[in-house]
């Protein structure tokens, strides 16, 4: 992990000062696990989760919004500032500030979509099948959220077949038993220092 910490932190900066990487792949697919971690290989970049940036109302709409609220700031070099969305009280919480750090984490279904490519140092994809993914998924929120999931899974696929990621991604991560492996992506190139990365356990095969 610490390698493609390394070679993030290598990259000229795509939004104003701020090297922004995108985090994406299907519901499930484990990408706010992977972020905490190269976040925490990052020395605590921060991490924007489109969780909460999405509502209930606007699953995908939310591109509009994240531009004015967090890339326009970001590309002045000035903090960004939004309203995280409470999935429970369906409404937006109080103002969090997303400071101009040098890599920021955007992670999410649709963290690589066309209109954020252009302010991507990195597209990342998390290399796991969308019915193995949703399987993950609801199997981690349960019954209660089965309805969600119905609606969810109709927006994911509407999502993906008009504006794919996974095309764009520089590099493909998969989960291991033990850490992750780090592959050349569909457009990327891998540095020879970054080809795998694993957690702090003894090498892992996938």
């Amino acid at each position: 992990m610490h390698d493609l910490a390394a070679q993030l932190l290598r990259l000229p900066p795509s939004c104003g000062p701020v090297r922004l990487v995108g985090i994406d792949g299907h519901a499930g697919s484990g990408k706010t696990t992977f972020a905490g971690q190269l976040a925490a290989a990052l020395d605590g970049a921060p991490v924007l989760h489109l969780d909460d940036v999405a509502t209930h109302e606007e699953l995908f709409a939310w591109t509009g919004r994240l531009l004015r609220q967090v890339v326009e700031p970001l590309r002045r070099g000035e903090p960004a500032r939004y309203a995280p969305y409470d999935w429970t009280a369906r409404s937006f919480g109080p103002s969090r500030e997303l400071p101009a750090a040098p890599v920021i984490l955007l992670e999410g279904v649709g963290a690589g979509r066309r209109a954020l490519r252009p302010f991507l140092a990195r597209l990342l994809w998390m290399e796991l099948s969308h019915e193995e993914a949703w399987t993950r998924g609801q199997r981690r929120d349960g019954e209660a959220q089965s309805e969600f999931w119905d609606g969810w899974v109709r927006a994911e696929r509407r999502h993906f077949a008009d504006d794919p990621s996974r095309p764009f991604a520089d590099l493909l991560v998969r989960q291991c038993s033990e850490g992750y492996e780090v592959l050349k992506g569909p457009v990327g190139t891998l540095g020879p220092d970054a080809s795998i990365t694993h957690g702090d356990e003894p090498s892992a095969m996938c």
